[in-house]
């Protein structure tokens, strides 16, 4: 009997730390530093901070997102950037998602580009508009000169191709890059797109962007130490972009591991991510 009940408490125990374990990988964001050094960058633009933060699905971080919120405010970002996937297209939830982007926006400047789950719902025009009222500039195949002082960054954003179909894709972005530099004043600015999709940087660095900023692989959801990330989508299992710094010729493309979760509920030494990018100017 006494063994019976050991046996019991044993079990118990390990259930709790199983059920703590996944709850700590699921919620617990951690913050990722990046420094971008570049002789294009201005000289008025050294140390200026960009808050990267992707792929929330509609989570929550606290009431209200209160914890997420704090997190971003205490970096004293300069612009923050969402790179997709804001709503879960399966468990489609607005109230979460634009709650975070009304806080956002009182925080600083706020860019967005579209993921694919935003396609997959079909309530994008309905969402589009409440962000635009809610003061968050929406990028679809545009671009914007950022300013500071006597410099100037170029940023450019990109629709998520889903809408097209999985063949199309990349002919798909590729024209919409076309589409968003058509407006570009100076082609020797600092470079800087939001794109959801990591699988292209072929694409992004055939344009001579000096920095994207991407999303869309969730870490690989599952990462195994010294391998990387199992799985992440249009990549299939062990995808090459989940995570990090990435460089192809002159362009550096930097992977958010995101925020929520979709079809995986679970991630494993992956926890949710935001990203602090800060420039240093070689001028």
């Amino acid at each position: 009997m006494k063994f019976t009940k050991k046996k019991g408490i044993i079990f118990t125990v390990i259930v709790l730390l199983i059920a703590l374990f996944s709850y700590y990988q699921n919620n617990a964001v951690t913050m990722t530093n990046v420094t971008i050094q570049s002789s294009k960058i201005p000289s008025s633009f050294d140390h200026f901070k960009i808050v990267q933060l992707s792929d929330l699905h509609s989570k929550e971080f606290g009431r209200n997102q209160k914890g997420l919120v704090e997190k971003v405010k205490k970096l004293k970002p300069d612009l923050i950037v969402f790179t997709g996937d804001l709503v879960d297209s399966k468990k489609y939830k607005e109230v979460p998602s634009l709650g975070l982007m009304k806080q956002l926006v009182s925080i600083t400047s706020v860019y967005y580009v579209t993921g694919n789950h935003e396609w997959w719902s079909g309530k994008f025009d309905r969402l589009e508009k409440k962000l635009q009222a809610a003061g968050v500039k929406v990028m679809r195949n545009t671009n914007e000169a950022i300013k500071k002082g006597n410099g100037e960054i170029q940023l450019l954003g990109v629709d998520d191709p889903a809408i097209a179909g999985e063949d199309l894709e990349e002919a798909i972005v590729d024209q919409e890059i076309q589409t968003a530099l058509k407006g570009t004043k100076k082609r020797e600015n600092f470079m800087l797109l939001l794109s959801h999709r990591p699988e292209l940087l072929r694409l992004y660095e055939k344009y001579n962007m000096d920095l994207v900023l991407a999303g869309h692989a969730h870490g690989g959801q599952v990462r195994i130490p010294f391998i990387g990330g199992l799985v992440a989508p249009n990549q299939g299992f062990m995808p090459k972009f989940t995570a990090g710094q990435y460089k192809k010729g002159n362009t550096i493309m930097i992977v958010n591991r995101g925020l929520g979760n979709s079809i995986i509920p679970q991630r494993l030494f992956n926890r949710p991510e935001i990203v602090e990018i800060t420039f240093r100017s070689e001028k």
